[in-house]
């Protein structure tokens, strides 16, 4: 579910809200109470839910993970420095 983030034109509060995409627009501030909300564009910010992303939740009928074949797949690299792959 994504998480949204507010400000209000009244008072300068500023809050997050975790919305449904179809939710409606937040409008009424819970700092002054007047309906001065206004949706901030920001980074998307969300939460994965669940134990994780492993290639065995998604192994198909004829595929062998690489547990089984005894091979290892290499980490994926994004060439920015910025993750521990490209260090």
């Amino acid at each position: 579910m994504p998480i949204y983030e507010y400000r209000c034109d009244s008072c300068g509060h500023e809050l997050e809200a975790m919305q449904k995409m179809s939710d409606p627009v937040l409008t009424d501030c819970p700092g002054c109470a007047k309906p001065g909300l206004k949706k901030l564009i920001s980074v998307a910010g969300f939460r994965l839910k669940g134990g994780g992303w492993y290639e065995t939740d998604f192994k198909g009928g004829s595929k062998r993970s690489t547990e089984e074949s005894g091979t290892q797949s290499p980490a994926p690299a994004c060439g920015t420095g910025a993750c521990p792959a490209c260090q």
